[in-house]
């Protein structure tokens, strides 16, 4: 019996040149119109939004485009006096997902002032469980998304030793699966944007040392399928946003030459739409901020000089990571 790999073909007529102007053309109007339907179906995840549309802003030099003042008002609004955490949007839970959404704008920004950091401190601190393992919300979900959350967020705010960080390493340890990766908790299958998650809480907390590097660099160049494009699973289709989850990952583990950095470039390329501007997640389908900062992202860690650089574990500018002086931790070997 055989198997056909799951992919897609790419058009003769797609996209063979990085557009930025419509790029930055299309996430300066994302949002501008509030009445949207689109708009107000993403009020569940709108601290994010912000979050992917200033980086890839940011990575294009064109964050002066990006209502400053409104952002910030918008983030302090959110943030709930009780708990310290901060929500997507007003009225909604606090959540770890968002509150380091936040925490990374306001970084950006250079305006952590905005926001009570010693509740944001509280809110992380009372989500680590005593397996080190941290949930979301008051609702108690475990996930390794929320571990790394943790850890960038506290690191950001240069507070790692609120937390138990030796007992977070364990947790995520426990997560290692036989073939080098990481799943959501323990037994859970490899994923690569959990293994990006997992990787990057290793590299902030300095214990790389810790990871099947062959073994897991091997798995994620697996991941790149003849279109170019990486999945994030086998017998997956690729998705534009693992030209991030896998690289960063690649990047800290330094074996990013491990794929077909051309391949990659003409795939990403390929996601863009040369009429309305935006990356999608595949060639012809719908671009929106969540894919386009991770088509430029991706683009910065294959070297594209037109893009500013692009730090593999913070998924931030280079720039702001120097600015706070912060050092994770990525292979040499």
């Amino acid at each position: 019996m055989s198997f056909k790999t799951k992919d897609v073909v790419l058009s003769e007529d797609r996209p063979k040149t990085l557009l930025l102007q419509k790029h930055s053309d299309f996430l300066a109007s994302y949002g501008v119109n509030k009445d949207d339907y689109e708009y107000c179906m993403t009020e569940y995840l709108r601290m994010s939004g912000i979050y992917w549309s200033l980086t890839a802003m940011e990575l294009m030099d064109q964050s002066s485009r990006m209502p400053k003042e409104e952002i910030i008002a918008f983030i302090s609004s959110c943030q709930d006096s009780e708990s310290g955490g901060l929500s997507a949007s007003n009225g909604h839970d606090p959540h770890m997902l968002y509150t380091l959404s936040a925490v990374q704008v306001l970084a950006m920004y250079d305006r952590l002032d905005a926001i009570d950091t010693e509740g944001v401190v509280r809110f992380v601190t009372s989500m680590q469980q005593e397996d080190g393992s941290f949930i979301g919300d008051k609702w108690g979900e475990v996930d390794t998304r929320f571990s790394f959350c943790a850890v960038m967020c506290l690191s950001l705010l240069h507070r790692l030793d609120a937390i138990n960080v030796s007992k977070a390493v364990d947790f995520v340890l426990s997560c290692m699966n036989f073939d080098g990766g990481f799943g959501s908790k323990p037994g859970s299958e490899s994923h690569a944007g959990l293994i990006y998650c997992c990787v990057g809480t290793l590299s902030i907390c300095k214990r790389m040392d810790a990871l099947k590097c062959d073994e897991l660099a091997w798995w994620l160049c697996e991941r790149q399928l003849p279109s170019g494009g990486l999945n994030g699973r086998p017998e997956k289709l690729p998705d534009l946003c693992y030209s991030w989850w896998v690289m960063s990952s690649l990047s800290m583990l330094n074996r990013i030459h491990w794929v077909d950095k051309k391949n990659l470039e003409q795939y990403i390329l390929a996601c863009q739409d040369a009429e309305t501007g935006g990356f999608s997640d595949r060639p012809g389908d719908i671009t929106d901020p969540f894919h386009t900062l991770f088509g430029l992202a991706g683009l910065s860690l294959l070297g594209n000089s037109s893009i500013k650089r692009v730090n593999p574990t913070y998924c931030m500018p280079q720039e702001t990571i120097d600015r706070l002086k912060l050092e994770p931790q990525i292979l040499y070997v």
